[in-house]
């Protein structure tokens, strides 16, 4: 959402640049990444957080197209933003931080079929990631949030009112765990991280 894009950017200061790219778009993505090395000469980390849901997620009510779409976004996506920036990665010994969901840890019936599917094959992405690029000094994390009080919500079949938004996880939250991997020294990997609300 390039709305929300260049607010981001703007809180974050002059060093920031927002690229506004569908990550299921393999050129788009190349495009991208072509501009990140222009402005800023080199690629250390990735987070990846793009994620899509649908309020029809049941087998009973879902729609194959709109499946097919989720699965995009959430794992074809991860997998195609990965192999553009692989080679830079490689170059940086970087840090891939990819935002799944506690459905992508442990089964979650309510996240529905295509999203607990789509987030479950990114642990696997995650792991094989790990395994053959930790020679080249990568190191990547399966991060796996609980509920968290953002705008996604509004894509359940029922939507939480503001009570139960409360007692989650806020966006905060995630982005400190976020930072948490990116900051840990060049020894450590933390392949998986698991944060759930605690009330």
């Amino acid at each position: 959402r390039p709305d929300v894009l260049e607010e981001t950017a703007a809180a974050i200061g002059p060093a920031a640049s927002a690229l506004p790219v569908d990550v299921r778009d393999a050129d788009a993505v190349a495009g991208a990444r072509a501009e990140v090395l222009e402005r800023h000469g080199r690629l250390d980390g990735l987070v990846l957080a793009a994620g899509a849901n649908t309020p029809r997620r049941r087998w009973a009510d879902q729609d194959i197209a709109t499946f097919h779409d989720v699965v995009a976004t959430n794992l074809g996506a991860v997998a195609t933003v990965l192999d553009a920036a692989l080679p830079d990665l490689r170059r940086s010994a970087g840090v891939v931080v990819v935002v799944s969901s506690v459905a992508g840890w442990a089964h979650r019936d309510s996240a529905g079929v295509a999203y607990s599917a789509s987030k479950t094959a990114v642990g696997s992405l995650v792991r094989s990631l790990n395994a053959e690029e930790a020679r080249h000094g990568v190191r990547a994390c399966h991060l796996c949030p609980g509920d968290v009080a953002t705008d996604f919500l509004d894509l359940r079949p029922e939507v939480p009112d503001a009570a139960a938004r409360a007692r989650m996880l806020t966006p905060d939250d995630v982005a400190a765990a976020i930072q948490h991997v990116l900051d840990a020294p060049p020894h450590v990997r933390v392949d998986e991280l698991v944060i759930t609300p605690a009330g």
